[in-house]
């Protein structure tokens, strides 16, 4: 349907994604040479993941919010938020929120936008994983370590930067930093949806495979 837009700015229920199971999906081509050894080359630079929502019983309340939900997307059609029940925050699960917990950028005294991102490892090692559904009202900033208000930048949507506004642009050599809780665009991988009803109070989703996408 021309139109429509590709991504709705929805999150799958949360009370059926923290049952998930699944995680990132690396594209690596590996070839093995006559010497035993092997080449191996990152054919994408970040990973996709990949998730099934569908694991054990529902109450048919559950089983309802499902069906609607997808019916909602027109199946794969448009993708939506989903959140990683491993993976979800800029800190540990068991961590609160800091404005300091990942750096961003650094200011150039013009820069006003710093897109956001979660760092993994350290040093060398470390890879910085681009973000698109930042959830906007947990996000926190800061500038050289001091926390700054809501109301000197914007978010872009469907959260994947924010915009300093004019008179708040970080000066140069400023470090800019940012924590906050994010979800990952995902659309439904297959085009229908099996269920079945095991008595009158529950039922079963045999699979609710969903993808990351690239907005």
């Amino acid at each position: 349907m021309p139109g429509l837009p590709a991504f709705h700015d929805v999150r799958f229920p949360l009370s059926i994604s923290f049952g998930a199971t699944g995680g990132p999906e690396r594209s690596v081509e590996i070839v093995s040479l006559s010497s035993g050894r092997e080449k191996r080359n990152l054919r994408q630079a970040h990973a996709l993941r990949r998730f099934d929502a569908g694991t054990g019983l529902r109450a048919i309340a559950e089983i309802e919010d499902i069906l609607n939900f997808y019916e909602a997307r027109k199946g794969p059609l448009h993708a939506f938020r989903f959140r990683d029940p491993f993976d979800w925050k800029s800190c540990g699960q068991a961590t609160a929120i800091s404005p300091i917990d990942q750096q961003i950028g650094g200011g150039t005294g013009t820069n006003a936008t710093f897109a956001l991102a979660k760092t993994y490892g350290t040093l060398a090692f470390a890879y910085q994983r681009p973000l698109a559904c930042v959830v906007a009202s947990s996000l926190r900033v800061s500038v050289d370590g001091i926390e700054v208000a809501s109301s000197t930048y914007q978010v872009t949507p469907p959260g994947s930067a924010i915009v300093f506004l004019p008179g708040f642009i970080p000066a140069n050599g400023k470090i800019v930093r940012a924590g906050f809780e994010f979800d990952v665009p995902v659309r439904f991988e297959g085009s229908s949806l099996t269920l079945s009803l095991a008595n009158f109070r529950a039922g079963q989703v045999q699979a609710i495979p969903l993808k990351e996408v690239l907005l």
